[in-house]
């Protein structure tokens, strides 16, 4: 159920700015609007986003950096200096000012700046860098607040629509200046406006695990060792991490007794910490890509164990590798040889839980294609649970896309355009060991005594 937000008309400053304060009940962070038009808080792009983030718990303020009569002065757009120092007044106000709301004060701060107010932000993000605890821009001009660039301390996450090539080049030139953390998204075929389908969503989406992830963690946003070499963003510390991130996400289904299932062996210790957090009892969810005979690494499909085993196939691969049924089929039956000498190595004895009518949550460390993640969930889906929820802290958005169709509910924490490896968005990603899994299933009971 959507929380109810408190919508209030606030005026601050010399010159009475306006705007307007949108306040969910308990709320985690602000995030404040800047754009270089004085319209700012009427812009149907601006309030999407705000939007979005009242209903994940966010404050918001819009508001118009310039009053009508400047506005009327088309180089005042232009001017980041001025609509910097407003911004600060904004940050200034919700912190400590005269007439402020009670309680802003202890909310950490994000700016989401589009347009020239992108350039205002990360200005106003130098100049006050015990306050901002995040930055998005959205189709901005991150070029013109040039001097600041290097001095911005906030994470910052640049948005850019595919098709505004003359806006890519200024962020890439901008990007290589920024010394925080730091990421540049593309959304393929998006021009200026992102008016296109689905474009706005992929910044919405985009804006929402920025802002999650820094409010969230004000205090240890900033020199934690979530980087890498060239200042580009960690967004996991190691697996262990990715799974309690997720299970903040999850703890909203503890009241349903859902079951754990995991995909070894990666996904393991995320899935554990989600267990733990839910209460719930832990399974293996064994899936063995097939690999192409000459490239093992690229997979043709995947093969799940179970009553009846379920198979996927990527048709293209086999055709482009010309491949034979025969040679299939055959590659098939030893990974589900491969399959039941896992099981019996990680498990034992121990029966699988039965999940015909319960929440399942299915839990990998990451996603890259989906093949077998695809042919995972079909195994699941074949036990007839009531709810199928796909938790990952990452992926390809087009993937996480297909794999829409084959869940209920896809819990990502992040998601790519440009995707690298999965062990690219960790600081630790070290190969998981048969032992580790081991240790870690021995921990949960073998039956949940639902």
């Amino acid at each position: 159920m959507r929380a109810a937000i408190e919508t209030r008309d606030v005026v601050f400053g010399a010159e009475g700015v306006a705007g307007t304060l949108q306040l969910p009940e308990h709320p985690r962070g602000l995030v404040i609007f800047a754009h270089g038009s004085g319209s700012s808080r009427f812009s149907p792009r601006n309030t999407a986003v705000a939007s979005a983030l009242n209903a994940r718990g966010i404050a918001t303020l819009l508001f118009d950096l310039l009053t009508p009569d400047e506005e009327a002065n088309r180089a005042n757009v232009f001017d980041v200096d001025l609509l910097a120092e407003r911004l600060v007044l904004a940050v200034n106000w919700a912190a400590a000012e005269p007439g402020a709301e009670p309680g802003l004060g202890r909310l950490p701060v994000g700016l989401f700046g589009a347009s020239t107010g992108a350039a205002a932000a990360l200005v106003a993000a130098a100049r006050c860098p015990d306050r901002i605890a995040a930055v998005v821009s959205r189709g901005g001009r991150p070029d013109l607040a040039e001097e600041a660039l290097s001095k911005v301390e906030a994470p910052t996450l640049l948005i850019v629509g595919g098709a505004d090539l003359e806006v890519i080049e200024l962020n890439r030139w901008a990007f290589a200046r920024l010394r925080a953390a730091k990421r540049l998204e593309i959304v393929p075929g998006a021009s200026h406006l992102f008016p296109e389908a689905g474009a706005m969503d992929a910044v919405i989406a985009h804006a929402l695990h920025w802002f999650e992830r820094y409010l969230d963690g004000a205090a240890t946003a900033q020199g934690t060792g979530y980087q890498r070499p060239g200042g580009q963003i960690m967004p996991f510390r190691d697996r262990a991490d990715a799974g309690r991130q997720l299970a903040e996400r999850l703890k909203l289904y503890k009241d349903k007794k859902p079951v754990i299932l995991a995909l070894p062996r990666g996904g393991v210790p995320v899935a554990a910490q989600i267990a733990q957090a839910l209460d719930a009892p832990l399974d293996l969810l064994l899936v063995r890509k097939i690999g192409v005979p000459f490239q093992p690494e690229l997979a043709m499909g995947a093969v799940v164990d179970g009553p009846a085993p379920i198979i996927v196939r990527n048709e293209d691969v086999i055709r482009l590798a010309d491949v034979g049924e025969a040679d299939f089929k055959s590659l098939c039956e030893a990974e589900l040889g491969e399959i039941e000498r896992r099981r019996k190595h990680y498990l034992g004895n121990r029966k699988p839980l039965q999940i015909k009518g319960r929440t399942v949550v299915v839990v990998d460390d990451g996603i890259a294609t989906g093949a077998t993640t695809r042919a995972a969930l079909r195994a699941v889906r074949a036990q007839e649970p009531d709810r199928v929820i796909l938790a990952i802290p990452v992926a390809p958005t087009g993937t996480v896309l297909e794999l829409r169709s084959e869940v209920d509910e896809v819990v990502c924490l992040e998601q790519h355009d440009f995707f690298e490896a999965i062990g690219c968005y960790y600081a630790d990603f070290k190969q998981v060991s048969d032992s580790e899994v081991i240790g870690i299933l021995a921990r949960f009971p073998a039956a949940d005594g639902r």
